[in-house]
């Protein structure tokens, strides 16, 4: 098992790293874990992208409607630093609604809402402002080395097969495997995962330059391990502390 203790103060320079993946690969924990072992901040975007579709769903505003209601809840929503810097609690209108965001309602909308062109661009400038702020960054999402951050100084792609992901996220939710539930989250992640690469916008798919992790039969702490090294190697590459680049 790869050990990822912290070797550095959160003070020191660092990349800017875009870490992509299908819905269940483990960006958000491995990336915060990752991003803790290196004192690098950690933003989830998906965290937007459900938050939007949380409220749009709790407002009654439906993605094939106008799409200046739905970026009208924007300015709503508000991505919240933990004392560690990683941006993974999700405020909107004031209330922190993180519980909220990750229940099945919103995994069965999300990819709908998520697809409106006006609402990813939106959101962009804001994802791209905080890549932009001082320190080293570990950026998860479905988009961020080929839309977001397409000059990240490195580009990860956390993949796992959907049977894999289907398992873990039952597992998460306390379901037995072999329940019907458990059938029907896969076939949910299977139309996600469907929706997500052939949509118009930002399809969901690893940047040419991308170093891609495969975690099926992982341990978390193994794929945490595998970010921390692929990052600490693109660290040494780096002649100097690269500026912010979007």
């Amino acid at each position: 098992m790869t050990s990822i203790a912290s070797s550095r103060p959160r003070s020191d320079p660092g990349l800017v790293v875009a870490l992509d993946g299908p819905a269940s690969s483990g960006k958000s924990s491995v990336g915060a874990a990752a991003a803790e072992a290196l004192g690098y901040r950690f933003c989830d975007t998906g965290l937007l992208y459900r938050a939007a579709t949380w409220l749009a769903l709790k407002r009654g505003v439906s993605p094939d409607g106008d799409p200046s209601a739905l970026v009208a809840l924007v300015p709503e929503i508000e991505l919240i630093p933990d004392a560690g810097g990683r941006l993974a609690h999700v405020s909107v209108d004031g209330e922190d609604v993180t519980d909220e965001v990750h229940t099945p309602i919103v995994d069965e909308h999300v990819s709908a809402i998520s697809r409106v062109p006006e609402l990813r661009t939106a959101l962009l400038e804001r994802q791209r402002a905080l890549a932009d702020e001082p320190g080293g960054i570990i950026m998860a999402g479905r988009d961020i080395g080929t839309v977001v951050l397409p000059s990240a100084d490195l580009k990860i792609f956390l993949d796992a097969s959907v049977e894999e992901r289907a398992r873990r996220r039952a597992n998460e939710r306390g379901i037995d495997a072999g329940s019907a539930e458990a059938g029907a989250i896969l076939d949910q992640l299977r139309q996600r995962d469907e929706l997500d690469r052939n949509r118009a916008v930002a399809p969901l798919r690893p940047a040419d330059d991308a170093v891609h992790i495969v975690t099926d039969g992982n341990e978390f702490e193994d794929t945490v391990g595998a970010v921390v090294a692929a990052i600490r190697t693109a660290e040494e590459r780096a002649s100097v502390a690269p500026a912010r680049r979007t």
